[in-house]
């Protein structure tokens, strides 16, 4: 979705927990999460409709980028947002994503690979040239594979994997930019992917959005101390899991994301 089509919402946003202290929505790809002076012309997002939809007040504790879908986490309090921020900076949350990346991915790993800081247009005029990058590291592991009878760029079919991601730190476009430079973008990455796969998938599926999905978050509940696992769904990409004969079972995914990102599982790629 480009910046000059207005994201419009069609249904309630959906909510997969709430409590007195909390509330997690399954945000939409394409809606921003609240106002920017980059993005003047779109009058809806996550925290006013939620805002509305709820009755009170929520309070933002981390973030997705606009065309990523998945599960997003509010507090309904200051006091719980400062809790949750605390939960933040001493690593307590556990991110899982699912990507679809062009070209078949042989093997998962750990990418240890710095990413020079990226700001928006205003805050870049007054960036320094000369910041070192930043230490970014993603854990990744190929889950599912198409070959399409499409011709695309030189080839005469496409292929994809389907990826399982945990961000280990939380960079801008961190995902997008680690599968880039390790030679798999994410379909329908229009910054950093692949335009022949993009046009692909809006040609031959309609599917005009980042095939990124916060799909699952791993955290303690931030009074109780209850491990919370809040899960995003497939949503409008489980018609295009399923032509592409990929698991749509929710437990399929809940169980690939306890299997691959125990503690302790990894090794760095070279």
């Amino acid at each position: 979705m480009s910046s000059a089509e207005p994201f419009v919402l069609t249904q309630p946003l959906g909510i997969v927990y709430q409590d007195e202290y909390i509330v997690a929505v399954d945000k939409p790809a394409g809606m921003l999460v609240h106002r920017s002076f980059l993005d003047k012309h779109e009058t809806v997002f996550v925290m006013q409709t939620l805002r509305d939809q709820i009755g009170q007040h929520v309070f933002p504790v981390h973030r997705l980028d606009r065309p990523t879908s998945g599960v997003l986490l509010f507090a309904l309090s200051a006091d719980i947002a400062r809790l949750l921020g605390q939960q933040i900076e001493q690593q307590l949350w556990r991110k899982h994503y699912l990507a679809v990346v062009r070209g078949f991915m042989p093997s998962g790993g750990e990418l240890d690979y710095p990413l020079k800081e990226q700001l928006d247009k205003i805050a870049d005029k007054f960036s320094r040239d000369d910041k070192a990058p930043q230490q970014a590291i993603t854990r990744y592991q190929p889950l599912q594979q198409v070959e399409l009878p499409i011709p695309v760029s030189k080839y005469p079919a496409a292929r994809y994997s389907l990826v399982a991601l945990q961000p280990l730190t939380g960079r801008k476009h961190q995902l997008r930019r680690h599968l880039a430079h390790l030679r798999y973008p994410i379909a329908g990455d229009t910054s950093h992917g692949d335009g022949k796969h993009n046009a692909l998938f809006k040609q031959h599926f309609n599917c005009r959005r980042l095939l990124l999905i916060a799909k699952q978050l791993r955290l303690p509940h931030p009074v109780s101390g209850e491990l919370l696992t809040l899960n995003a769904g497939l949503n409008e990409l489980e018609p295009l899991f399923s032509r592409f004969g990929w698991p749509v079972d929710e437990i399929y995914y809940q169980q690939q994301f306890a299997e691959l990102f125990m503690e302790g599982k990894w090794q760095k790629s070279p």
